[in-house]
């Protein structure tokens, strides 16, 4: 496991306002502690796991350890990051994608990210003429697409009209819902990618179930339906875009 050797600042984006920092290896990354919410650690754990045993270009992702030292010389400005174990994601040198860059994704990777995004019920892919929040960078040299960001994955009550008017990618459904030889590969990804889930719960921190150091008081987050959830690609309504 890599160790934060020093926190260089705090990032001016995202929700989570991650806080930049270099490892041990000398890389940069974006990590997240304990500000973010334990709940929300925990999501990008499972589904940033979930993504890349899906195949998607997802950035580099590890959990790092902070130092108690590093806080301790700083605990107000460093203090929503917190000692411990923390969920980390290498820094990558590509802007956002923005909106006129959106039809140069190949359809197949528009297709397998909003998949993948109502499997886990990720509603935090946003981007229109207007704007939004795509959570997706994008290299125009090498025509790359990365993954980023799944802290709000496994919303429950995410409606299927909301998600499917405002993801970045909503017009690559158009010819999927009717192939059934692709949704049948899609199933099969889908059961592969879940077969995985086992493992990946268990290498999450201890610390990351419980709110208190003691680890006493545990989160609101029961896995149990969180499996269940992803069960649901095996129903007919998962590939419905409409109710």
């Amino acid at each position: 496991m890599k160790e934060i050797v020093e926190i260089i600042r705090r990032s001016r984006q995202g929700v989570t306002l991650p806080y930049i920092c270099k490892a041990g290896d000398d890389n940069i990354y974006f990590v997240k502690g304990k500000g973010a919410g334990r709940r929300s650690l925990i999501c990008e754990w499972i589904a940033s796991n979930l993504a890349l045993r899906f195949g998607l270009p997802i950035a580099s992702f590890e959990i790092v350890s902070v130092p108690e030292e590093l806080i301790e010389a700083d605990p107000v400005s460093y203090g929503d990051l917190g000692a411990g174990f923390a969920f980390a994601s290498m820094e990558r040198n590509s802007a956002e994608l923005s909106y006129s860059n959106v039809e140069e994704v190949p359809l197949q990777l528009q297709q397998d990210l909003i998949v993948f995004d109502w499997w886990i019920r990720n509603g935090d892919r946003t981007l229109s003429p207007l704007g939004g929040n795509p959570n997706l960078l994008w290299e125009p040299s090498t025509k790359e697409l990365i993954v980023i960001d799944h802290n709000q994955a496994f919303d429950f009550q995410l409606a299927k009209s909301v998600f499917y008017d405002s993801h970045v990618f909503a017009r690559s459904t158009d010819s999927l819902s009717g192939d059934f030889m692709r949704r049948a590969e899609y199933n099969a990804r889908l059961a592969d990618t879940l077969s995985h889930l086992e493992n990946i719960v268990t290498s999450i921190p201890l610390s990351w179930w419980y709110l208190d150091h003691e680890c006493t008081v545990r989160i609101d987050f029961d896995i149990f339906e969180v499996e269940s959830l992803l069960e649901c690609y095996k129903t007919e309504n998962f590939w419905k875009r409409h109710e």
